[in-house]
């Protein structure tokens, strides 16, 4: 069946798209896991390209096609072949591809050593275009933070919260996401565990306490760690802390391009 290509016609208005394509798509994918190999989990994407003056429209479904190859073998090098084949099957000189997702890892709690799973957000985010490629890697963690402050002016107790320590980097070689969910859990007062035993809440909570965060010193102590990492070539973290005795976050943020050195 000969269908005409509306989207291939010529476009009088001249005007160049930067961004068209998909967004919001849920899809089934499974990563590269550092410790198990594999693992399972549904990714919110968004796939642009960019399209040029002369062109009516984009193939939006080429996009999905693209999906479709690459489902059971997403990774951060993957990632990479499928901007790649963006461009060359859409016929665009730029290529932008973002993927929201839950990643799990398996802890066990301090004392009990009872095994739990606890989620983290992520996202890898690539451009790829005739004179640039660039991908970012971007985890979310909680952690737990204790205030200095408080601490230090109360005769007992001290107030804590839950903490989001966002880490978004670039490098020259290999990051798991593992590596930075470690170093947003060094920065905190305590890592956080999905099942604790009394035992281990009363190690946590003392841990929290012995080793008082403020959102300043969270984000220096990543920025630390993160600047030793030879891997990695830039770096931004953050940290949000939801603040227990204020109806507003605490927030503070470094960012740093190790290439201008």
């Amino acid at each position: 069946m000969n269908l005409k290509d509306i989207q291939s016609l010529y476009d009088h208005r001249n005007l160049t798209i930067d961004k068209v394509g998909i967004k919001g798509i849920k899809y089934p994918i499974v990563l590269k896991d550092k410790r198990k190999g594999n693992q399972h989990t549904i990714a919110a994407i968004n796939m642009f390209v960019k399209l040029p003056h002369n062109f009516k429209g984009t193939h939006m479904s080429r996009f999905v096609e693209i999906l479709n190859k690459y489902r059971d073998n997403i990774s951060i090098s993957s990632f990479k072949e499928i901007l790649e084949e963006m461009r060359v099957k859409l016929d665009s000189e730029e290529a932008h591809f973002d993927m929201q997702f839950t990643y799990f890892l398996e802890k066990e709690a301090p004392i009990s050593k009872l095994p739990s799973l606890i989620d983290y957000e992520c996202r890898f985010s690539g451009t790829v275009s005739d004179n640039k490629k660039d991908f970012v890697l971007t985890v979310t963690v909680p952690v737990v933070s204790v205030c200095p402050c408080s601490k230090e002016i109360s005769d007992y107790g001290a107030h804590n919260q839950r903490s989001y320590v966002t880490i978004a980097v670039r490098y020259n070689k290999m990051v798991w996401i593992e590596d930075l969910i470690e170093i947003a859990e060094k920065s905190g007062s305590s890592p956080i565990y999905s099942l604790l035993k009394r035992e281990d809440e009363k190690f946590v909570t003392e841990r929290s306490y012995e080793n008082p965060a403020f959102v300043e010193d969270i984000v220096r102590n990543a920025a630390e760690l993160l600047l030793k990492d030879e891997r990695i070539t830039w770096f931004e973290v953050s940290s949000e802390n939801f603040e227990s005795i204020h109806n507003h976050s605490a927030f503070a943020s470094i960012c740093i391009d190790k290439t201008n050195k």
